[in-house]
């Protein structure tokens, strides 16, 4: 046998060991080779959105975004949420025969349910929420048979979930929430017996009654079907679902009685039923002590409120606003340690409040209005320090507003108006750093006015109570004060000329006091006031010219006073809808403007007035001047009065001849005006046409100007856009008209601005609207809503952290302002989650372009033009184009939001 036989065979058994191990690593390149390709493919096929570019052949597939590998190599799954994909789901992610999860939630797909994904054998958890799928679900979705997670949430889905969805019997989680469902949801789902999650609120089913077989999901945790027209009770089989932990039926239209079992669910611990026509008694044995939340507002629930309650020791909230209950509210709810939010108003409630509210929690939210409570309110409520608003008005409590509200800075608002409190008002009370709103109407307060209030106070209400002494002349430093009534109280002296100095002041009511002197004759910042109501007192001496010349006065009354001279000439040039000078001593003409039938009661009472006019019955102006002169003989005399009746015959024949030709006019011009209407109107075109002009003028854009119209003497208003071109409409407005008809007639939302009616002629449109003062979307949208958890990612990043703090009162816009104003880095208002230093410079640009354009002057608010340039140099900053920070603060709107921390505070909106 050779040398080189004997080597091999020697050799041999190791050579054939290093190759058989050699194997499965050669595999296992191969297919990761293979799957970089397909990887590869996907990108292209997606679009190539700039989030996955870091995807390329020089790197294992395993370190590349958005991709997972398993314990073999292979990929096991993509994470492709929110990466900007506008292309539909290709058929090649089925060839990575591993996949077992894909996420593409938060994108732009379009089409319909993405059948392909049926090749994906080994799927287990598919997420296709918030994006843009149509059509209905197939009714073959059971191919997917591995699947045990689905969400298909927040798309546009319609038609009705197939019963074969019922054969994916490895489901845990099936989310359809906030579709365009308007079929039915099937009963068989209550055959996934794995089935843990079931969402499907917010959707238009035709009205359907909840499965009694639903009953049968015994590993159900989350049940959330709000919003999803649902009818009929709520059936008893629901109490058999043992692991429930979130049960949210609410906004629907589900009747009869709460089944007594529901609270006896071990371990429920959100319950929201509000906004229902629930009826009966709340069931009195409470068995769920691990409950956080209740909410059964706004149903016809009566009885009393359970004693049981009081033993929820985990309870946060509990909101029973808007029922018919009674009885007295259990004292013992006053002593739960985690109590935060405390809603009964609107009820039939009576007898005291639980006198230990507040003391043994942080209580935030505190609203018991609305009811015949008596006695007095608890001591203790701000003993958490963090109480936002003491709101109980209407009610039958008395004493002493308790003197702990007065140490409460954390207050926003403070609501006891229609009670019996009598007393003073604690001093820390008008000065609480937070206090927004302060309304005391109807008591029996006493004592005086305070030189100085809270800086961020807009509503001061204290008419009908038993206040006295002067307005002192710190009142000037009231510089947000937008509403100030203090109606039949005691108050007098002079009226101090400081009054005038509060720039944002829009209604001032101060009648049926014991105010004597004369009016200040210099007027420093009243440009917002609407309405001045000094009537009832004994306030002397001529009316200011000055009132004339306020640009947005609408409602004036000085009667029974004891004013003396003649009406200001200047008044020709107010805008009134209401004027009351009556039972005063003026004397002389009254003006031209106001010498007709409308103010036909605006002048009674002054024996001393003349008019040109004979409607308004008042002495002829001309006949008296003719009485008081002599003339030297008989026949001036009659020259004069020849001479003078000829000129008065000349001036009524010509007034009646003007105003008949103007009354036609009018006709004809009104003629052509066409009215459609969406809602009720108590106001005509002829109110809305009369008063479109410059002074009503609140705002401009590219297709036309928009314009505030007073409707009636009660202070109403309603908006008006008007759309209109030289000659006619072009095509490009007429379509913009018409779509927003369109779509705002038809749209009937809490959060959305009602379309009134419309009013076109040939040349011009013109949209009504409900006219909402100083406020915007984004603070009902934030303002009063509680988010419901949706178990599933937020729809979007937001740049500002919001606020923990916030209340139904404050909107995103005014919690930013509150920053600014304080002073604080822009850094500190930056979300966590995308606090990123290199992009600092552009998230401060967008901040003070946020501030700038939510201020509450339209006239400091950039043109559109302006801020798409600076979005424009942002956008270049982000792609690589640097710009120094010389560059960006040249920038003149910048500069303006920069500068307005010295120069300005954000007027808060009512």
């Amino acid at each position: 046998m050779s040398e080189l036989t004997i080597l091999f065979l020697r050799t041999s058994p190791l050579l054939c060991v290093l190759v058989l191990l050699s194997l499965p690593f050669k595999v296992i390149s191969q297919d990761a080779k293979t799957e970089k390709t397909i990887l590869l493919n996907l990108q292209q096929q997606l679009g190539n959105p700039s989030s996955i570019q870091s995807w390329n052949s020089s790197s294992s597939p395993c370190n590349w975004t958005g991709v997972t590998c398993g314990d073999d190599g292979s990929v096991s799954g993509l994470d492709l949420g929110d990466k900007n994909i506008t292309e539909t789901i290709p058929a090649t992610v089925c060839d990575l025969k591993n996949l077992t999860f894909l996420y593409m939630n938060l994108n732009y797909i379009p089409g319909g349910f993405p059948k392909v994904l049926y090749n994906c054998t080994k799927l287990q958890y598919l997420d296709l929420s918030q994006n843009f799928f149509v059509g209905p679900i197939p009714d073959d979705i059971d191919k997917l048979s591995g699947l045990r997670y689905i969400d298909l949430g927040a798309n546009n889905f319609t038609g009705s979930i197939p019963p074969q969805i019922a054969n994916l019997t490895g489901l845990q989680t099936l989310r359809l929430f906030q579709n365009q469902f308007n079929g039915t949801f099937p009963k068989e789902i209550s055959k996934l017996s794995n089935l843990e999650e079931l969402e499907l609120a917010y959707n238009e089913f035709v009205p359907s009654s909840i499965p009694v077989e639903f009953g049968q999901l015994k590993k159900l945790r989350y049940l959330w079907m709000k919003q999803a027209n649902l009818i009929g009770e709520i059936p008893e089989s629901l109490t058999n679902l043992s692991s429930l932990e979130h049960l949210d039926l609410a906004i629907n239209d589900l009747e009869g009685k709460i089944p007594d079992g529901l609270f006896s669910l071990k371990n429920l611990t959100y319950l929201y039923l509000f906004q229902n026509k629930l009826s009966g008694e709340i069931p009195q044995r409470v068995e769920t002590l691990n409950l956080v939340e209740i909410d059964l507002g706004m149903n016809q629930l009566n009885g009393s409120i359970p004693e049981d309650f009081g033993e929820l020791k985990k309870l946060q909230l509990l909101s029973l606003f808007d029922n018919h209950l009674s009885g007295e509210v259990p004292p013992s709810i006053g002593l739960l340690p985690a109590l935060t939010t405390f809603k009964v108003f609107s009820n039939n409630l009576s007898g005291a409040l639980p006198p230990k509210m507040g003391l043994y929690s942080k209580l935030v939210d505190f609203d018991v209005a609305i009811n015949q409570f008596s006695g007095q309110l608890p001591e203790n409520l701000c003993a958490g320090g963090v109480l936002l608003g003491a709101v109980a008005f209407e009610n039958n409590l008395s004493g002493r507003v308790p003197q702990s509200l007065g140490n409460c800075n954390s207050l926003h608002t403070i609501q006891l108006y229609s009670n019996s409190f009598s007393g003073e008002v604690p001093a820390g009370v008008w000065t609480a750093s937070n206090m927004i709103y302060l309304m005391l109407s109807d008591n029996s307060f006493s004592g005086g006015l305070p030189s100085k209030l809270s800086w961020n106070l807009s509503r001061l209400e204290l008419s009908n109570n038993r206040f006295s002494g002067p307005i002192p002349p710190g009142i000037s430093s009231w510089v947000n004060v937008v509403d100030f009534k203090a109606s039949n109280n005691l108050f007098s002296g002079e009226i101090p000329v400081e009054i005038t100095s509060l720039p944002h002041l829009s209604n001032l009511l101060l009648d049926g006091n014991q105010f004597s002197g004369q009016l200040p004759s210099k007027i420093i910042s009243w440009k917002s006031l609407t309405s001045l109501n000094l009537s009832r007192n004994a306030l002397s001496g001529q009316i200011p010219k000055e009132i004339g010349s306020l640009p947005d006065l609408l409602y004036l009354d000085l009667s029974q006073n004891h004013f003396s001279g003649e009406i200001p000439l200047e008044f020709d040039q107010l805008k009134l809808i209401f004027l009351n000078l009556s039972s005063n001593h003026l004397s002389g003409k009254i003006p031209d403007q106001f010498d007709n039938l409308a103010y036909d009661n605006s002048f009674l009472n002054n024996s001393n007035l003349c008019a040109v006019n004979p409607i308004l019955n008042f002495p002829n102006c001309y006949a008296k001047l003719r009485d008081s002169k002599k003339m030297p003989s008989k026949t001036l005399a009659l020259i004069l009065v020849l001479t003078v009746t000829i000129f008065l015959v000349t001036m009524i024949v010509t007034l009646f001849m003007v105003r008949d030709f103007q009354r036609k006019k009018a006709k004809r011009d009104l003629a052509a005006w066409k009215l459609t209407s969406f809602q009720r109107l108590d106001f005509t075109e002829a109110n809305i046409l009369a008063s479109l002009t410059e002074n009503n003028l609140i705002g401009s854009g590219g297709s036309g100007k928009v314009y505030r119209v007073a409707i009636n003497r009660a202070g109403d208003y309603v908006a008006v856009k008007r759309i209109l071109n030289n000659e006619k409409m072009d095509h490009n407005l007429e379509k913009e008209f018409l779509a927003e008809v369109q779509i705002l007639g038809t749209i009937r939302h809490a959060n959305i601005v009602k379309l009134l009616c419309c009013i076109s002629s040939e040349s011009s449109k013109l949209l009504v609207y409900e006219f909402m003062e100083n406020q915007s979307l984004d603070r009902w949208l934030h303002g009063r809503k509680r988010s419901s958890s949706m178990g599933t990612s937020s729809v979007h990043n937001s740049v500002l952290d919001w606020p923990t703090s916030g209340d139904e009162h404050t909107s995103l816009a005014e919690w930013a302002w509150q920053q600014f104003g304080q002073g604080k880095p822009v850094v500190d208002c930056l979300d966590q989650e995308i606090k990123e230093p290199c992009f600092f410079q552009e998230m401060t640009t967008v901040f003070n372009l946020g501030l700038i354009c939510t201020h509450s002057m339209p006239s400091t608010r950039p043109s559109m033009k302006d801020v798409l340039e600076i979005l424009r140099r942002g956008s270049a900053d982000s792609n690589g184009e640097k710009k120094t920070g010389v560059e960006l603060d040249v920038v003149p709107l910048l500069g303006t939001a920069t500068s307005l921390s010295a120069t300005t505070q954000h007027e808060t909106a009512i």
